[in-house]
């Protein structure tokens, strides 16, 4: 890659504000962490399981992905022609005309996530028909192309701006699928690499000067670098770009190779702060649509590398143990790499992706599930909210997000260590309350900046004149919740580690008495 007109990026060295924190969650001093981590390691297959188990323990998360973790509770916005159309995947010749969300208000759409506790959103700025909710240079499949506001309707300039007025960050999804330019004969059309500037120069472009890129790519490569460069330099910091890897309806003989490499370097460029979802080196799938994580859900996982550099699963995307010791071996001989590439759980509030009138939001308690099983198990929630025909988002999902949140807030109320007695001992932490205390959540999380250790652990309460156990899991990574079956009533509390791969460092042991009410 050549870069002309000289771009000066500056990384941001400073994380994403955290979760408050309480006198149980301080952890001691530490010597500072390297401004490079090693978020991936190469693994070989004469690596016996001792030294793979090591290599694991040594891998740490880059200051983006520690940013991303923390966000918690994240949202999708399926928006498109398909909400026009019914369909869940388009075709590709929808007549753009077809696009008229009439009361659009995107404004809306932050304050509903805003108050359901979201802290990103993505927009399906490109579906896998290739309709884009901006007016593109490259492509006539687009708002531009609709009656809608006369063809000057942007919806992403839209929501791009309303997110961060409600202090949202802003994500893009552009589907590397592209049925209307396959229709068009750029996608899966059996080109060659070569090299491509980027930006394409077009008639008329009102652009002021920026970086030019020489990269390599397929005739249809270079067109989506096109679109990403026109998202990524025009519309504000953009803090997730998110692909997945879909081939579209297409013959089975006609495959796309995506340029994976250079569509990375291009977002590593020009938003250097971005995560790379779910096709992408920062952030992978869980493996269903359900939204929920393994019972023991590992962020350090055996890789391959695929593709012109995608990361990939070294084992099935739904494997049962995707970073446990069995499954380090498991991949012996397939994985290039232990790497960070922890889990985002996506699920949809309706049935479908997109609208549907006929369909109905999730009831909170399913929603509840869902967080638990996601953000407590060391997870990223993904919750999609589709907009409807009119460009809002429908009254009976803006009430369950706000339902859902409060139901969240009421299941972990303020956490009873504030101000505690804390002692900490090699691989264990008691809390004192200074009185007895009922307890039915225990909230856990590892100081990932020195990597994921807990492999096994337990929580006991000292009744009776002993320490009792009360819950035990496997992994703790990011976020680990634990529901106790019954309250637990007891002045002094400690989380004791059982097995680690390394040294443990607990991050946060807060305990709570849920007001479900």
């Amino acid at each position: 890659m050549t870069v002309s007109r000289r771009l000066f990026v500056t990384a941001a060295a400073a994380i994403a504000a955290s979760r408050g924190t309480s006198a149980a969650l301080a952890a001691p001093a530490a010597a500072p962490v390297a401004d490079e981590p090693v978020f991936r390691i190469p693994v070989g297959p004469t690596d016996s399981a001792e030294v793979l188990v090591r290599k694991a323990s040594q891998v740490r998360p880059t200051a983006r992905q520690i940013a991303w973790q923390r966000l918690e509770r994240t949202a999708f916005l399926h928006f498109g022609v398909n909400t026009f159309t019914g369909l869940e995947w388009g075709t590709g010749d929808e007549d753009p005309d077809v696009f008229q969300p009439a009361g659009l208000d995107t404004d809306q759409w932050a304050r509903a996530l805003r108050d359901g506790g979201f802290k990103l959103a993505i927009l399906t700025v490109k579906h896998h028909d290739g309709f884009v909710l901006y007016p593109s240079r490259y492509t006539n499949h687009s708002v531009a192309s609709s009656s809608w506001r006369s063809g000057q309707g942007d919806v992403l300039r839209s929501f791009a701006d309303s997110m961060r007025r409600y202090g949202l960050k802003v994500g893009v999804y552009i589907s590397p699928a592209d049925e209307n330019q396959y229709l068009h004969g750029v996608y899966a059309n059996g080109s060659a690499r070569t090299e491509h500037t980027i930006p394409t120069p077009v008639g008329n472009d009102d652009r002021p000067d920026g970086p030019v890129f020489t990269l390599p790519a397929t005739d249809y490569g270079a067109h989506m670098l096109d679109q990403l460069y026109e998202v990524l330099t025009e519309y504000g910091p953009v803090d997730e770009v998110w692909f997945d890897g879909a081939q579209g309806r297409i013959p089975p003989d006609k495959v796309e190779k995506y340029d994976w490499d250079s569509w990375y370097t291009l977002v590593r460029t020009l938003a250097p702060d971005a995560t790379i979802a779910v096709s992408g080196p920062d952030v992978r799938w869980v493996g269903n649509e359900g939204g929920l994580a393994r019972e023991n859900e590992w962020s350090v996982v055996p890789v391959t590398e695929k593709d012109y550099g995608r990361t990939d699963f070294a084992l099935s995307y739904d494997a049962a143990d995707m970073g446990g010791r069995d499954a380090l071996v498991a991949a012996r001989g397939v994985a290039d790499y232990v790497q960070w590439w922890p889990a985002e759980c996506d699920v949809s509030i309706r049935d479908g992706w997109f609208y549907h009138a006929d369909q109905q939001p999730k009831t909170v308690d399913q929603l509840t599930e869902i967080y638990f099983g996601s953000v407590g198990r060391n997870a990223v929630l993904l919750l999609n909210v589709p907009p409807d025909t009119d460009g809002r988002l429908a009254a009976s999902d803006v009430t369950r997000l706000r339902e859902f949140r409060e139901r969240v807030d009421r299941e972990l109320p303020a956490d009873l260590t504030l101000g505690a007695q804390v002692t900490r001992t090699p691989g264990t932490v008691t809390v004192d309350l200074g009185r007895e205390r009922e307890v039915d959540r225990v909230r856990l999380a590892e100081d990932i900046r020195y990597g994921q250790q807990v492999e096994d652990f337990v929580v006991e309460a000292f009744t009776g004149g002993r320490w009792t156990r009360v819950a035990g899991a496997g992994t703790v990574g990011a976020s680990r919740i634990l529901l106790l079956t019954a309250p637990v009533r007891a002045r002094r509390w400690r989380v004791r580690v059982t097995r680690s791969r390394s040294e443990v460092r607990i991050a946060e042991f807060g305990l709570y008495r849920s007001a479900k009410g």
